[in-house]
C-alpha cells in the first residue's frame, strides 16, 4: 500500500487486491461476486462490468502487466482468467458463475445469511421513520443499498464501495465512519441508528435517496452505549487526520469495535478521568452428550474459554439467567431429545431448556461444539481465524453441582421479589461491585472441598488480624486485557494497575498478611484458570511496579507545574497542558517540556509588548458611558488569546502610548480563516507565537502518549501475572468484608468435611451428619437477639410437619442457606455448625404455572422433583417443601409417599415437609426417614406456633386460624368450620360402614342418621364443657375478689356466688330485671365478652342483634350493686385471660377510670391455680 504504483491503481483494485489480511478464497468469492452481479445489473451504466475493468486498469501497471500481476496476493490463473481478458469475462459472466466452484457458492451463502440477518433486524424496528427507510432498502448487498437511488452507487473509488469492503469484513455490525465531524452510516446501519440510537435521519424522509444518518464526534460515546445496549455490535472506522491534497480522498482506517460488553476504547490513552467498563458478555453455546448437558463459554476480551459438562438442564439454565451474554449458539445435537419432536424438548427432557430459548435471538452449529463455536467467535469479532483461546476451564469431578434456579431463587442468591436477599447479609452494604459478583458466582458455583476449605482458613486468618489491611484496589479483568492489549491505557488505569501490585507486594511483607497471600492462591486459581506460585507472583509484581514507577509520575517529583505568566489568563494554560502534564517524569520527555517552556515564554512576551500597552491606554482614560474597552481574553472555544475591546482606537492620531500596537492589531480568525467577531484582535507576532505553544503542546501530547502506551505494550508480558493478581484482591477484599460482617452479625466458621458415600459409612464408626446448633434464619440479624434459634441434628431424611406459618419454610431456607455457605467456607448463622460437603444442595419450594410453556404448577413441580429424585446421591442435601401440594390429594399423597421412599433408598440428608397427613397411613418401605414436626403451644386459649424443630408428627394445620388472621371474612371461616365438621363426620361414617359387616341398604342409611345425630350431640357437648368450664372459673375469681373485697376469711361468710347461663334461643328471667348483673357472652368462635349491666335482656338483644351473634350463649350472676358490678367486671378481664381464656375487650381493663373505683389493684391478685384445678375435677 505503501508504493506509487499501487495508489494509482483503480479504488476497487486498490482495496481488493492490496488487502493481504483477506484470505484468499474469500477475496476470489468477492470478485467473482462481482462478476455476477455486473451481468445481473447490465442495464445499469454504473455497474457495468465494461466500466468495472477496463483494459487501461491492466497497462497501468507497467509494459509487462502478467509479470506485475504474478506478484499480487492472487493466483497466475485466477488473475490471467478474470482480468487480463475484462470483455470475455463480460460476455460470459452468466457461464462463469455457473462455473462457480463449492467453497465459492459456500461464500455466496455466507452473505446471503448475513444479508437474510439484517432483514430479521429490519423487520423489529417499530419507528414510523425507520419504517419508511426501511422501504428504500435494496436486500442485494451488505449494506442494504438501492443503486437506482441517490448516493447508491456502488462504483470503484467510491464512499459506499469503500464501506462495502470494510462490510464484507464485519458483515455483522454496524459501520460508522468518520466524516469530517460526523460519524456516519448508510443503509441497514442507518436504519438501526434511527430506531435504536434516537437520531434523525439525513435529508429527512426524502424518497429518492438511499438511508443515511449519523451522530457528532462528540456524541459516539452516547451512541456507541445505545447500539450496544440493544445488543449490536459496531465496528467505527476514522479518517486520517490532517492535511490532504485537493480532490483527493482521506485514508480511513478501523479504530476498534464496540460489542456489549466490550466497549470502544480507541483514543482513552489520553482522557484524564477513569472509564466504567460493563461486565464483558460471553458467547455461550450449549451442547448434550451422554455426560449432560455442556455449556461452552467464550470471552473475547480474554481471548479465554471454559467448557462445563456434565450439567443439568436446570443447572444450565440457571447459568444462562444469571450471565448477559451477547450470542447464544445452540448444538445440533440438542435436537436429538428423547419425544422425537421436531420442536426439540418441548415435551419431557429438554423442555424447561427449550422455554428458555425458545423466543430468543439464537442459532444453530454443527460439528466438533468447542472448534465451532471458536470459529464463530472469531468470525462475529473479526478475528484471525488463527488466533488461539486459552482453557481456563476446571475440572468439575469432585465439585458440587451448580445450583439450580429454584434454590438459588428461593434462597435469594438471585434476587426474587418477596425472598430475603442471600448475598446482602454476606457483605456490609457499602461492599459492592466486584466482590459482591465474586460472592455470587462462588455461591452458585460451589467449590471442591479443598478450595473451600482454603478460603474458610483465609476467613479464620482474616478474623485474627490485627495489623492494617490494603485498600483492595479492585479491577475487572477484562477491562485490564483490553487496555493493555489496545494500549489505550490512561494515567490513571497504568496508576490502578500498580495500585494492585503494591498492595500485593504489602501482603506479601507483612507476618500477618502473607499467610493470607498464601492461601489465597488456590481460590484465585479456580476464578481465573491460571496456577501462579507465590515467588512467580511476587517476584513478577515487583517488576512491574517498578516499570510503572520508571515512567509515571507519582506526585513526588517538579517540573509538572503548569505554565504561569502574569500577562496571559491562567486558563489558557491550564486548559492546554493539564491534558498531557503530570502523566509522566520529566525526564523521559524532557525535550518536549523544555519547548513548551520556552514556547510559553515567548508567547508571554508577545501578548505583553503587543496587548499591554492597549490594556494601559484604555484603563487610563476617564470616559463617561461608552468609553473604550480593552483586555486580554481567553478565546476558549478557538484555544487562543487574544485582545478583546471596543471604541479603544483614538479619534486623532497623536503618538501616544499604544498607539503604534493599535495600528499592529488585526481581526482575529478562526481555524478557517473566517473572522471571529467584531470585537476579537490579534496580531501577527501573537499568532506565531501561539502557532508555536499549540505545536509544542502538541508534540509533547504526543510523546506523551507514546509513553503510555509503551508501557502499556511492555505489560502486555506481564497480562497473566496482573489478572491473577487482580482477581486475587478482589477475592481478599469480598473475604474480608464477609469476616467483618460475619463478626458483627455473631455468625461462626462451621467445621466441614468431607462426605462419606453410604457404601463407605458401614467401614467407619463416623456415619454422616448435619449438625446446626442454634440455627437462625439468615435475614434475622443475630446480634439484635431477635430471632427463635433452632437446633438441628440430621444424619437421615427428616419427614417434617407442622401447622401453616409454623416455620417449615423458613427452616428449610435456613438449612439450605447455612449449607452452602459452609461448603463454600464462608461463616454461617449459628452459634456451631458440622457441616457435610455435600456433592450439591437442592431445595424446591413453590411452583407456579407456565402458560408460555403450556405447564401447570403440578408439570412444573414434577420437572424440578424429577430433576432432584434423579440427581440425587448420598452426599446431597435434597430440601422439598409442601410435596405435591399441586394435585388431588389421594394420587399426590402416594406420589409423595413414592418419593420419600426414593430418596431414603439414596441415603441423602435433607427434609421433605408435608400437609399430606395421609402419608403416615401407607406403608411406606423406609429404613432411614425419621418424622419431625414444628412445635405449637396454647397462648390465650389460642394455639400458636413456637417455631421449633421437635420429634414427632404434628397434624395441627391452623388452617382457619391463619385464614381468619389474613382477613377472610368471619362468615367464611364459620361455614368452612361446619364443612369440616361434616367432611370428619362422614370419613368416621365411612371408616365404620367399610369395617362392619354388609347390611342392608335401608339398616345403613339408619345407622348414618344415627351416627350423625349422635356427632352432633358430641358437638353440642363439647360447647356445654366449654360453657361449664367459664362458669366454674367466672364463680372462682368472683368469689376470691369478694372475699378479699369485704375482708373475710372463707366463702362461707358470704352469700353464695351463682352462675346461671342463657341458652342459644333463650332469654334471661324475669327476675334480673332491675338488678345489677355481671355478664359473660360466648361468642361462636369461643372469645368471651365481659360486661355489667342493670338491663340484662336489653343488653343481650343488642348483642344478638350484630352479625353472627343470633345464637350467643350467656352467662350471668346477680350481684350487690353498680359498684361491685364494675369492681367484678375489671377484675374478670384481667383474670381470666391468665386461665387461657380469650376475651375481646381486653383494653377495657387497663382503662384508667374503668370498674377500679374505691379500690387499688395492688391486692388483686392471680387466682390460685390449686383452687382452680380443684374445681375442674368432675
Amino acid at each position: 500500500m505503501k508504493g506509487t504504483g499501487r495508489a494509482q491503481i483503480d479504488k476497487f483494485l486498490f482495496q481488493t487486491l492490496a488487502f493481504p489480511s483477506l484470505p484468499f478464497p474469500k477475496l476470489k468469492a468477492v470478485i467473482m461476486r462481482r462478476f455476477v452481479a455486473s451481468s445481473l445489473m447490465a442495464s445499469s451504466a454504473r455497474l457495468s462490468l465494461m466500466g468495472f475493468l477496463r483494459p487501461s486498469l491492466i497497462h497501468r501497471f507497467g509494459k509487462a502487466p502478467t509479470a506485475r500481476l504474478k506478484k499480487l496476493p492472487l493466483p497466475w490463473l485466477l488473475v490471467r482468467k478474470y482480468l487480463v481478458k475484462p470483455n470475455k469475462a463480460f460476455n460470459g459472466a452468466l457461464s462463469a458463475s455457473k462455473r462457480l466452484s463449492k467453497q465459492d457458492r459456500f461464500y455466496e451463502e455466507v452473505d446471503h445469511s448475513h444479508i437474510m440477518w439484517w432483514k430479521d433486524k429490519m423487520q423489529l424496528c417499530k419507528k414510523p421513520s425507520t419504517v419508511q427507510l426501511i422501504k428504500r432498502l435494496d436486500y442485494s448487498n451488505l449494506l442494504g443499498l438501492d443503486v437506482n437511488l441517490r448516493n447508491g452507487r456502488l462504483k470503484e473509488g467510491t464512499f459506499n464501495m469503500e464501506l462495502l469492503q470494510f462490510k464484507l469484513r464485519f458483515p455483522r455490525e454496524i459501520l460508522l465512519c468518520r466524516v469530517g465531524d460526523f460519524y456516519e452510516a448508510i443503509g441497514f446501519d442507518a436504519c438501526v441508528l434511527v430506531e435504536y440510537a434516537g437520531l434523525n435521519p439525513f435529508g429527512g424522509l426524502r424518497s429518492d435517496s438511499n438511508p443515511r444518518a449519523g451522530c457528532p464526534v462528540m456524541n459516539l460515546r452516547q451512541t456507541l452505549d445505545d447500539l450496544t445496549r440493544s445488543g449490536f455490535s459496531i465496528c467505527i472506522v476514522e479518517e486520517l487526520q490532517g492535511p490532504s491534497q485537493a480532490r483527493s480522498r482521506k485514508s480511513r482506517f478501523v479504530s476498534g469495535h464496540a460489542h456489549p460488553g466490550s466497549p470502544y476504547v480507541f483514543g482513552l490513552a489520553g482522557v484524564d478521568h477513569d472509564v466504567e467498563f460493563p461486565d464483558p458478555m460471553p458467547v455461550i453455546g450449549i451442547s448434550h452428550s451422554a455426560k449432560g448437558y455442556c455449556m461452552i463459554s467464550v470471552l473475547e476480551p480474554m481471548k479465554t474459554f471454559s467448557a462445563e459438562d456434565g450439567l443439568t438442564e436446570e443447572a444450565v439454565v440457571t447459568k444462562l439467567r444469571t450471565c448477559r451474554y451477547h450470542h447464544l449458539y445452540l448444538h445440533t445435537s440438542l435436537r436429538h431429545n428423547l419425544s422425537g419432536t421436531f420442536r426439540w424438548g418441548e415435551f419431557g427432557k429438554g423442555g424447561l431448556l427449550w422455554g428458555e430459548c425458545n423466543g430468543k435471538p439464537c442459532e444453530w452449529f454443527s460439528g466438533d461444539p468447542i472448534e465451532e463455536l471458536l470459529s464463530q467467535v472469531r468470525a462475529i469479532y473479526g478475528l484471525d481465524q488463527e488466533l488461539t483461546f486459552r482453557n481456563v476451564t476446571i475440572s468439575s469431578s469432585k465439585r458440587p453441582q451448580p445450583l439450580y434456579l429454584g434454590t438459588a431463587t428461593q434462597i435469594g442468591v438471585l434476587p426474587t421479589e418477596g425472598v430475603p436477599s442471600l448475598l446482602k447479609v454476606l457483605l456490609p452494604a457499602d461492599c459492592v461491585g466486584l466482590p459482591a459478583l465474586y460472592l455470587r458466582d462462588l455461591l452458585l458455583s460451589p467449590p471442591c472441598f479443598q478450595i473451600a476449605s482454603s478460603i474458610q482458613d483465609a476467613c479464620r486468618l482474616m478474623s485474627s488480624v490485627v495489623s492494617s489491611i490494603p485498600d483492595f484496589t479492585c479491577i475487572p479483568s477484562a477491562k485490564l486485557v483490553k487496555l493493555l492489549e489496545s494500549k489505550e491505557a490512561n494515567h490513571i488505569e497504568l496508576y490502578r494497575i500498580k495500585n494492585v501490585v503494591d498492595e500485593v507486594i504489602h501482603m506479601s511483607r507483612n507476618s500477618e498478611l502473607s499467610g493470607i497471600l498464601h492461601t489465597l492462591l488456590e481460590p484465585t486459581w479456580l476464578a481465573t484458570g491460571l496456577k501462579i506460585e507465590y515467588d512467580v507472583m511476587v517476584n513478577e509484581c515487583i517488576c512491574v511496579s517498578q516499570k510503572i514507577g520508571d515512567i509515571l509520575f507519582l506526585h513526588d517529583e517538579s517540573g509538572q507545574e503548569i505554565n504561569s505568566y502574569e500577562f496571559v489568563p491562567a486558563e489558557f494554560f491550564e486548559d492546554m497542558e493539564f491534558p498531557w502534564k503530570g502523566r509522566v517524569k520529566r525526564i523521559h520527555a524532557e525535550e518536549s517540556y523544555g519547548q513548551v517552556d520556552r514556547a510559553a515564554e515567548a508567547l508571554s512576551v508577545a501578548v505583553m509588548e503587543d496587548f499591554f500597552p492597549i490594556v494601559t491606554r484604555v484603563k487610563s482614560l476617564v470616559t463617561p458611558l461608552g468609553g473604550p474597552k480593552g483586555e486580554i481574553c481567553y478565546a476558549r472555544e478557538h484555544e487562543a488569546v487574544w485582545f478583546k475591546g471596543k471604541r479603544f482606537v483614538p479619534a486623532v492620531w497623536a503618538n501616544t502610548n499604544g498607539e503604534e500596537q493599535i495600528r499592529q492589531l488585526k481581526p482575529a480568525t478562526d481555524s478557517k480563516d473566517r473572522k471571529v467577531g467584531d470585537e476579537w484582535f490579534t496580531t501577527s507576532k501573537v499568532e506565531d507565537a501561539l502557532n508555536r505553544y499549540h505545536e509544542a503542546c502538541d508534540s509533547a501530547r504526543v510523546k506523551v502518549l507514546d509513553l503510555l502506551r509503551g508501557l502499556s505494550s511492555v505489560l502486555q508480558s506481564k497480562l497473566n501475572i496482573l489478572v491473577f493478581s487482580s482477581m486475587l484482591l478482589v477475592i481478599a477484599k469480598a473475604l474480608f468484608s464477609h469476616v467483618s460482617e460475619g463478626r458483627r452479625r455473631e455468625w461462626v466458621f462451621p467445621k466441614i468435611y468431607e462426605l462419606l458415600e453410604p457404601k463407605d459409612q458401614s467401614s467407619t464408626e463416623v456415619c454422616n451428619k448435619l449438625d446446626l446448633t442454634g440455627l437462625s434464619p439468615y435475614w434475622f440479624d443475630m446480634a439484635h437477639g431477635n430471632a427463635t434459634k433452632n437446633t438441628v441434628n440430621m444424619n437421615s431424611l427428616f419427614l417434617l410437619t407442622g401447622p401453616n406459618g409454623g416455620g417449615k419454610s423458613s427452616l428449610l431456607r435456613s438449612i439450605c442457606a447455612a449449607s452452602l455457605l459452609g461448603i463454600c467456607g464462608l461463616m454461617v448463622p449459628a452459634e456451631s455448625a458440622l457441616i457435610p460437603h455435600f456433592d450439591s444442595i437442592m431445595l424446591h419450594m413453590k411452583a407456579y404455572d407456565s402458560p408460555a410453556d403450556g405447564k401447570s404448577t403440578f408439570q412444573i413441580e414434577m420437572s424440578e422433583i424429577r430433576s432432584i429424585v434423579n440427581r440425587s446421591t448420598g452426599r446431597s442435601l435434597v430440601l422439598i417443601d409442601e410435596i405435591c401440594r399441586g394435585t388431588e390429594t389421594v394420587k399426590g399423597t402416594c406420589i409423595a409417599g413414592s418419593i420419600i421412599e426414593t430418596l431414603d433408598s439414596t441415603g441423602c440428608l435433607g427434609i421433605v415437609s408435608t400437609h399430606l397427613h395421609g402419608i403416615f397411613d401407607l406403608p411406606l418401605a423406609r429404613t432411614h426417614t425419621v418424622y419431625k414436626a414444628m412445635g405449637t403451644e396454647a397462648v390465650d386459649g389460642y394455639t400458636k406456633p413456637t417455631w421449633k424443630l421437635i420429634d414427632g408428627i404434628c397434624r395441627e394445620s391452623l388452617a382457619f386460624e391463619t385464614a381468619k388472621r389474613e382477613g377472610i371474612p368471619e362468615n367464611v371461616i364459620q361455614r368452612a368450620q361446619e364443612l369440616y365438621l361434616s367432611v370428619i363426620a362422614q370419613d368416621s361414617i365411612n371408616h365404620i360402614a367399610e369395617c362392619s359387616d354388609p347390611k342392608p341398604h335401608f339398616n345403613c342409611l339408619a345407622e348414618v342418621q344415627a351416627l350423625k345425630d349422635k356427632l352432633q350431640c358430641s358437638s353440642n357437648s363439647s360447647n356445654q364443657l366449654f360453657v361449664e368450664k367459664v362458669k366454674s372459673a367466672v364463680m372462682i375469681i368472683c368469689q376470691s375478689k369478694l372475699i378479699e373485697t369485704y375482708k373475710k376469711k372463707s366463702p362461707s361468710d358470704l352469700a353464695e356466688v351463682k352462675c346461671h347461663s342463657v341458652g342459644a334461643r333463650e332469654q334471661p328471667p324475669p327476675s334480673t330485671v332491675g338488678t345489677s348483673n355481671i355478664y359473660v357472652l360466648i361468642r361462636p368462635d369461643k372469645t368471651l365478652y365481659i360486661g355489667q349491666t342493670d338491663d340484662l335482656v336489653g343488653r343481650l338483644r343488642t348483642h344478638r342483634t350484630k352479625e353472627d351473634m343470633q345464637h350467643a350463649l350467656m352467662i350471668y350472676m346477680i350481684v350487690p350493686g353498680k359498684s361491685v358490678a364494675s369492681q367484678l367486671e375489671t377484675f374478670l378481664i384481667n383474670q381470666l385471660p391468665l386461665s387461657g381464656f380469650r376475651l375481646v375487650n381486653n383494653s377495657d381493663g387497663r382503662h384508667r377510670n374503668f370498674g377500679i373505683a374505691g379500690f387499688t389493684m395492688d391486692g388483686l391478685g392471680s387466682v390460685n391455680e390449686t383452687t382452680w384445678h380443684s374445681q375442674q375435677q368432675p
